[in-house]
């Protein structure tokens, strides 16, 4: 489905660039950052090969709110740049929702400005948040009448689960959105038709807590260690730790009795660069007056 989806994108870039139209991302990034490296790298090569400019802003870690706030909005003012990504975490220091809000709602290209977010209530935002959009569009893929189902998402965070509630609810779906206070999880997994998990916790959902035949969205990514055959860590060819991807779900048990389960990695990962980009050809395409 993400190559079904890269290949509209990589159509309607080429046709952009071919009336000299720029079709653009910029990666915002302060300071070094291993943890979100991964994501910028596949950022920065899926860009290359949709034909989509890729230009990393790298920031220095000690760079003011002010310094920071400027810099975003000389990216808004470019006409060269179609879409814009705040890489997170930002040092501490720095107030995330105030950066984010300075970028263009219209070249928010992870759909998390408050404009956007605000616009999902409507079901009518150009940009949405783009995890979100990634396991939306594969419980669509489906082709699943979700009018009347039951939907229960784990995790109510402002990138997923909160906007994957709004995205259920557009289409009738009964939606129980779950947090760190629910006091009862698997009562709620249980009578789930469609579970959506992004938590972030490895191995959180059991077999015993997902019903027969259900649909499960999987958008936790963890690393665990792998163990050896003693017990203990196993170690890499070079003699480190190694460790694992997995998810939020215990895949092979759950997989055995649902319908329909996405892997880690491999589910919602690659649709949600995807959805990244989609979000950044469908700003170029507004900013360049075309329609969708």
């Amino acid at each position: 489905m993400a190559n079904t989806i890269r290949a509209e994108i990589a159509r309607d870039a080429a046709a952009l660039r071919a009336e000299g139209k720029f079709v653009s991302l910029a990666c915002v990034q302060v300071g070094a950052k291993p943890e979100s490296q991964m994501y910028v790298n596949s950022q920065k090569k899926l860009c290359a090969s949709l034909g989509i400019e890729f230009h990393m802003v790298q920031l220095p870690d000690t760079i003011s709110q002010t310094a920071l706030q400027h810099k975003i909005h000389e990216l808004n003012a470019s006409p060269e740049i179609t879409g814009i990504i705040l890489e997170l975490p930002l040092p501490s220091r720095l107030n995330t929702f105030i950066a984010q809000r300075a970028i263009d709602p219209n070249k928010d290209a992870e759909g998390v400005h408050p404009v956007n977010l605000g616009l999902l209530v409507y079901g009518i935002a150009h940009h949405a948040p783009c995890t979100a959009m990634a396991a939306y569009q594969l419980i669509k893929s489906t082709n699943v009448d979700l009018r009347g189902l039951e939907c229960t998402v784990v995790g109510h965070s402002q990138i997923v689960g909160k906007p994957v509630s709004l995205m259920m609810l557009h289409d009738f779906c009964t939606v129980t959105t779950c947090h760190i206070a629910t006091r009862d999880l698997a009562l709620h997994t249980r009578r789930a038709d469609v579970l959506i998990v992004a938590v972030g916790k490895a191995g959180l959902v059991k077999a015993d807590m997902v019903k027969e035949g259900a649909m499960v969205i999987d958008v936790g990514v963890n690393r665990v260690p792998v163990p050896g055959p003693d017990g203990k860590q196993a170690l890499t060819e070079k003699g480190k730790p190694a460790f694992k991807t997995v998810g939020d779900v215990d895949y092979d048990p759950v997989a055995e009795k649902v319908a329909w389960i996405t892997p880690v990695p491999g589910g919602v990962g690659p649709m949600t660069v995807t959805m990244l980009l989609r979000n950044v050809v469908n700003a170029a395409k507004r900013g360049h007056g075309l329609n969708l």
